[in-house]
Order: structure tokens, then C-alpha cells, then sequence
């Protein structure tokens, strides 16, 4: 099957301008190749993450994983997690993990595109082109959303939209 096809924009540029922070992962570092511990032709667990530098007016955050390159009209979520304390600055290696054990008390998980709860790591189709994985932290002015783990990851991200005020961004790629 050809997958040949335009190159999807970075997603977040098409949303209203807001102010960035800084997300960093030692585990994904920004640019690079994941690595294949963090896919599903690994571990399938989910890189940690770390941010500072958010406004002091932040209430709480929603972290997501998202692939603009999957060959589908909508991409695909791969991980997303809400109602995330202000106190929050980090997620550890694992935080994806279907019982949510290293998350805070009060986050949940949505389910990814392809129905896991929690973290669902890369899988490109094989021989496609490098696909991006856009981890975004979404500092809110709400202590929390009126949702839960049974939000789809998009609804999720539609209900994120209305509250955050600062966004922190971090891409790194994987290909089969």
C-alpha cells in the first residue's frame, strides 16, 4: 500500500497562541529518535517527563501524546492525562501504566486511539515515513476539568483548549 501524503502541520500551531514553557524528558530528548523502549516493539512504557517555567496562575495540567503523522484524517493520541495537581512539575518512566499507580490522586487517563487505558507507545506502519510524537504539557487555570477517564482523548483535548494559558511542547520521532 503507497502511504504517500502531504505532511500533516505540527498541531498545536493551529490552535490560538498561548504562552510556552519548558518540557524536557531524558528519556525522549526533543529531536531524536525514541527509543524503542517506549514504543510497541519494546516495553511499550511511557518516557518520564519534566516541565517548569508555567505561569504561577496554573491550576492544574493535562499531558498528552500525540502522532500529526498516522495515516488517518484525525492522527492519533497515544497517551493522555488529566486533572494533573499545579504541584505536578514531573512524570516518572512508567506514569503511562494502564493502573495509573504513579500518577497524583485525582489524575486520570483516557483511553488512546487504540483503546488502551494510559500510555500506548509508537507504532508507525512499517515502512512508513519517521512519524512525530508531540508530548505537550497544557498548564490550565482550573483545578480540574469536569471530566474523567471515560473522555475520549479528543474531548479531552477540545475541553483542555478553553483553559489553558500556556502550553510547553517537546517532538521526538519513531519509523518501523
Amino acid at each position: 500500500m503507497d502511504l504517500s501524503r502531504p505532511v500533516a502541520p505540527e498541531p498545536y500551531a493551529l490552535l490560538p497562541v498561548v504562552p510556552s514553557f519548558t518540557l524536557t524528558s531524558a528519556d525522549a530528548p526533543a529531536g531524536e529518535r525514541l527509543d524503542v523502549a517506549y514504543t510497541v516493539d519494546g516495553e511499550n512504557v511511557s518516557p518520564a517527563l519534566a516541565w517548569e517555567g508555567f505561569p504561577a496562575e496554573t491550576r492544574s495540567f493535562v499531558v498528552s501524546c500525540f502522532d500529526p503523522d498516522a495515516p488517518t484524517p484525525a492522527g492519533y493520541w497515544h497517551w493522555t492525562v488529566g486533572n494533573l495537581p499545579a504541584s505536578t512539575t514531573s512524570l516518572p518512566r512508567g506514569a503511562g501504566s494502564a493502573d495509573g499507580g504513579l500518577l497524583p490522586e485525582g489524575a486520570f487517563q483516557s483511553r488512546s486511539d487504540g483503546g488502551a487505558v494510559g500510555w500506548e507507545g509508537a507504532g508507525p506502519p512499517p515502512g512508513d515515513r519517521p512519524h512525530r510524537y508531540v508530548f505537550a504539557v497544557h498548564a490550565l487555570d482550573v483545578e480540574a476539568l469536569p471530566l474523567d477517564g471515560e473522555a475520549s482523548a479528543t474531548v479531552v483535548a477540545f475541553n483542555t483548549l478553553f483553559h489553558t494559558i500556556a502550553r510547553a511542547t517537546l517532538v521526538a520521532t519513531y519509523s518501523r
